[in-house]
């Protein structure tokens, strides 16, 4: 069994993300917020405690990997929750692309002998390198990088202060006495919206939830929270307190490093710099880590190809990461390393999914009621912090308007690819309709052309679910197999209720699965009475002696009396 995360491993590799954040966030806030940035900072770190609530009660109540996918894949429809999963493919390219870099940037300010674009591939590299070796030995040099940045930022905080004791506030009332263009109210929404990239990587540790330990999930949304709340709005205001905002404004892609050789001179300036180029490489670990348990629960669903569920010997799904790799490198090369287009992508992206996240949370709250979970959201605390990022996508395209084209640019041919794999039956079907038409005389051609597209049918149909019942009425049964209809690939669906001795089936549950079994003529639908006591090791069994993934096996959503934990039966989909 694979180790798993505690909390400092676990929070070190989404914390490198989020906490590399203050290089540049805390300057944007500034450029378009003036002396009010450290408000607009302060907001975020509100609208962020909102999410932890949100994002606790949702990967709480459904602890597997995936984050906004999996809330969505066991809240609504399958088609809606690949959208999320897109999404956020495209969030963790653009991060990982931008980090890596950022990080060969800061690096090459310190040794300008470096060559950037090849140094960058060679980093992606080496991180690719890192997670299939596995999670394990790679978050032991994301916590190195962690504690590194995290005593970087205190001895730069503490150096700021004592600058400030020492030469006065002079600085900081002139840069609180400068005129805010548009008003108060606009440069904090404008700050606010710029501030709101501060915290991506906050929704990265949802999709390798399975591999922490129990209890680590929340703890590490506290403590990504904390780091945020504290860090980005006080480097803002100690910015303002030692630094004039035109400088800031000249300087903004440096602006810790200015802060430093302000505060204390080049050595604190070049400590800086080391630590951006590292914190902004743990980024890319956390990319490739998040990406992993994402694309590998996408592959188990059958939306990306299972060619990617190949493993190491330790357990690594290797081609999931090789090609990861291989889309930022791609990516890197087209744009040569000029990145300003990836921030559209990287903006649009996350913050999309935190909302897809909320609305994960509100799905969750109606359609799975019943289902236990650890922590709750208010309702109040989910509409602010969805309506809250809204604005955060409103203001962005605002800034940038270009953006949003250039978002679209990246999302389309992300979600071909997707929707293909989602509905490729179908597509193949229409292609076939298209060979009848094109080839009435059905010559060897047509043969040979309809042959592998008919094999391409049978492998993907002959996938058998599995519904596990014991007292569920015709109406029930019926959403179970429309949902199973809408959203999956099969001709064959097992409804199972599993016996204890002395226990029997509920009154005409035999008769109303013929008659289901008469109303979906295209499913073959067969019950089955299995001796035993339902739970993790009876759905092991099955899973085995049937040879069906634990993923294509649904319930309905379990009540308190429900003696196991969702999680315990692995990768169960929740149904109704």
């Amino acid at each position: 069994m694979a180790k798993k995360l505690n909390q400092l491993e676990a929070t070190a590799i989404c914390g490198n993300d989020i906490s590399s954040s203050c290089l540049y966030v805390s300057a944007l806030a500034i450029v378009y917020a003036g002396q009010y940035a450290w408000i607009s900072l302060l907001m975020v770190a509100v609208v962020l405690f909102f999410f932890r609530k949100i994002y606790g009660e949702v990967v709480g109540a459904l602890p597997l990997n995936g984050g906004a996918y999996n809330a969505l894949l066991n809240t609504t429809k399958k088609s809606t929750a690949s959208l999320a999963a897109a999404l956020t493919v495209l969030s963790y390219m653009a991060t990982a692309v931008i980090s890596t870099s950022e990080a060969v940037k800061y690096a090459h300010s310190i040794w300008i002998v470096i060559p950037v674009i090849p140094v960058t591939i060679g980093l992606l590299l080496l991180f690719m390198g890192l997670v299939i070796l596995g999670i394990g030995e790679s978050s032991k040099v994301a916590i190195a990088i962690f504690l590194f940045h995290l005593l970087s930022l205190i001895i730069l905080c503490g150096f700021s202060l004592v600058f400030l004791f020492e030469n006065g506030t002079e600085i900081l009332f002139s840069n609180f006495n400068t005129p805010v263009k548009g008003g108060i109210i606009t440069a904090l929404f404008l700050g606010f919206s710029a501030a709101m990239l501060g915290i991506s990587g906050f929704e990265s540790s949802a999709n390798y939830v399975e591999e922490q330990e129990k209890g680590v999930f929340p703890k590490t949304l506290r403590n990504m929270w904390v780091v945020v709340t504290v860090f980005n709005p006080l480097i803002a205001f100690l910015a303002l307190c030692i630094i004039p905002i035109s400088t800031v404004v000249d300087n903004q892609d440096a602006l810790l490093s200015i802060m430093g050789k302000t505060a204390s001179g080049n050595w604190l300036s070049l400590l800086i710099g080391i630590d951006a180029a590292l914190v902004l490489s743990g980024a890319v670990l956390t990319s490739f880590v998040g990406v992993g348990g994402l694309m590998k629960r996408m592959a188990l669903d059958r939306i990306l190809p299972k060619v990617l569920l190949k493993k190491t010997k330790k357990g690594s799904n290797y081609l999931i990461f090789v090609l990861f790799f291989g889309l930022c490198v791609s990516i890197l090369l087209i744009t040569q390393g000029d990145l300003a287009k990836l921030a559209g992508v990287y903006t649009i992206a996350f913050l999309s999914v935190m909302i897809l996240f909320g609305i994960g949370n509100l799905l969750l709250k109606v359609n799975r009621s019943r289902l236990p979970r650890p922590e709750r959201s208010s309702w109040l605390g989910l509409f602010i912090g969805v309506i809250a990022v809204a604005a955060a996508i409103v203001g962005n395209v605002i800034l940038n308007p270009q953006y949003l084209a250039i978002f679209m640019e990246y999302l389309i041919p992300t979600l071909a690819v997707v929707f293909f794999m989602l509905y490729r039956t179908s597509i193949f079907k229409v292609f076939l309709k298209i060979l009848d038409y094109a080839f009435p005389e059905k010559n060897s051609l047509f043969i040979k052309l309809k042959k592998p597209i008919k094999k391409a049918l049978n492998s993907i149909n002959k996938q058998q679910f599995v519904y596990f019942t014991n007292h569920d009425d015709v109406s029930i049964l019926n959403k179970v197999l429309s949902y199973i209809s809408n959203n999956e690939s099969t001709r064959s669906v097992k409804i199972v209720t599993v016996l204890d001795e002395g226990e029997t089936i509920a009154t005409n549950l035999t008769k109303d699965i013929e008659t289901l079994d008469r109303a979906y003529p295209l499913i073959n639908v067969e019950f089955i009475i299995e001796p035993g006591v339902f739970g993790p090791e009876k759905i092991k069994e099955l899973s085995k002696r049937w040879h069906i993934p634990i993923n294509f096996m649904f319930i309905a959503s379990p009540g308190h009396k429900f003696p196991y934990k969702i999680q315990e039966l692995g990768e169960v989909r929740l149904i109704i």
